[in-house]
């Protein structure tokens, strides 16, 4: 007999988002920002003021996706000595405290460094429920996926516009959690407008993945989704929201704006 399949943490807070009918929000900090003590207070405001999900950004030095107003705030976190092993022991310290789920999103360098074995198992103590790994190529995933899928964690695809619907297919064979539509080529930072040829890949993603997608890079303000309306399930915000907290603001307040 198989296995009965394993219910993703990440999809259900989605579904259950959709449910009522409405997007899911999925906020994105990097850990240590503003500083290493706000962050944590910042993070339970996020999850205390309607984020489904929670995505944890890990510090790396050569982050090649990140827009101009990330990579600011990760450099800023590496020069505070955020590290993944701090990140780890900081979410164990607080598990059972945040409610949403837990994704981490790193360059895969990091997680290499720390053995993808012994930081699954550290993860799932940590209450961390999946991760998005950018400069993972799907052709060298297997490995991390074995080990995730053992240990329960999601590991979550980014896709976009220059996606083949092949290579959507194959993502989807066997993608969880959710998958991650980027909306813009390039790197990531919150933009007036989104490139008019998005709605119509997403629409093919949409009939392509089974798990909930969800749309990010570039995401400013809840009017952006009117296009997307049938097409997610997730919206994405990092740039806008660590915007919003250098100019001394809180994350419950910028969390106000997409009830």
């Amino acid at each position: 007999m198989h296995a009965p399949a394993r219910t993703s943490a990440i999809e259900t807070a989605i579904r259950k988002a959709n449910a009522a009918g409405r997007k899911a929000l999925i906020p994105y900090l990097p850990c240590g920002f503003p500083d290493v003590t706000a962050f944590w207070t910042e993070i339970e405001s996020l999850d205390k003021n309607g984020a489904d999900v929670i995505e944890i950004g890990v510090p790396f030095s050569d982050p090649a996706a990140d827009g101009p107003v990330i990579e600011a705030a990760s450099q800023e976190c590496l020069e505070r000595g955020v590290t993944l092993a701090k990140i780890l022991e900081g979410l164990k310290a607080r598990k059972g405290a945040i409610s949403a789920p837990i994704v981490l999103m790193g360059y895969l360098n990091p997680f290499h460094q720390y053995g993808f074995e012994r930081f699954a198992a550290d993860a799932v103590a940590a209450g961390v429920s999946g991760c998005i790994i950018p400069d993972l190529p799907m052709e060298e995933s297997d490995e991390i996926k074995t080990i995730f899928k053992a240990n329960g964690l999601d590991l979550i695809p980014l896709v976009g516009l220059n996606t083949s619907v092949e290579r959507l297919r194959a993502y989807a064979s066997d993608a969880s959690g959710f998958a991650y539509f980027v909306s813009v080529l390039g790197t990531t930072g919150d933009r007036e407008v989104l490139p008019e040829e998005v709605s119509a890949k997403l629409k093919v993603a949409k009939g392509i993945f089974t798990v909930p997608l969800a749309l990010g890079f570039g995401i400013k303000s809840p009017d952006q989704l009117a296009a997307f309306a049938e097409s997610i399930d997730a919206v994405i915000f990092g740039s806008a929201l660590i915007r919003h907290l250098r100019e001394g603001k809180s994350a419950a307040s910028f969390m106000q704006r997409w009830k």
